[in-house]
């Protein structure tokens, strides 16, 4: 009986510094090329931004409100506007999917899964919800608020962009937008569902969840 190759190791790295986005989404094209290249390993870069908004590939304009509130920029991603800022943990994933049955449906539920399972082992349910991507939670009240936001690109089978977890932002700075074009229902972070956490401590469960649903993740210091 064959053997299934074991998938390669994951390059895990974490900034301490808020990272400007046309940087980061400069350094992400370069490791996707690195990656199909074969010169680089699958990559999770977890980051800060300074406070942005950004539009996905199905954007609509009428969904930016405030368009002088923060800078806006256009990125190859799928879906629509979102908020990136101070108090959010954003991991950008930057993966070959032909090691991982180049199933971009599976790979999207597995980031899913990464926040489901995160914000559990905190004490708070997410949710998937049909027709809107991203993880929900119930509130008391019976409402629905979205506590993390979901977007890839896939090129040539190499991901990049990924997914967001509000921590403790602003939620303020969601108003400027009309957050991934879901007018109905609000946001919510760790802090504002009664979670008090450091960033490191978010930082160390994301790790062992990542572990738990992609494999074995090395630390790049």
């Amino acid at each position: 009986m064959a053997q299934t190759k074991p998938r390669p190791a994951i390059e895990w790295h974490v900034e301490k510094q808020p990272v400007d986005y046309t940087v980061a989404h400069e350094a992400m094209e370069t490791r996707v090329a690195e990656i199909r290249a074969g010169d680089a390993q699958d990559r999770i870069w977890l980051v800060e931004h300074p406070p942005l908004y950004t539009a996905g590939t199905s954007a609509d304009e009428q969904d930016l409100i405030d368009p002088d509130r923060f800078p806006v920029f256009d990125t190859g991603r799928g879906g629509q506007y979102t908020y990136h800022g101070p108090g959010q943990r954003v991991a950008y994933v930057m993966m070959d999917l032909k090691h991982r049955n180049s199933d971009i449906r599976a790979y999207v539920h597995d980031l899913e899964e990464v926040m489901i399972r995160t914000i559990a082992k905190f004490g708070i349910i997410g949710e998937r919800r049909e027709g809107r991507v991203g993880i929900w939670v119930l509130r008391s009240d019976g409402s629905e608020n979205k506590i993390g936001a979901i977007g890839v690109r896939v090129r040539k089978w190499v991901s990049f962009h990924g997914l967001a977890l509000n921590v403790d932002p602003d939620l303020t700075h969601f108003s400027g937008i009309v957050p991934c074009g879901i007018a109905d229902h609000g946001v919510t972070s760790l802090k504002d569902m009664g979670v008090n956490v450091t960033m490191d401590e978010v930082d160390f469960v994301l790790r062992e969840t990542f572990e738990e649903v992609f494999g074995r993740v090395t630390v790049d210091v």
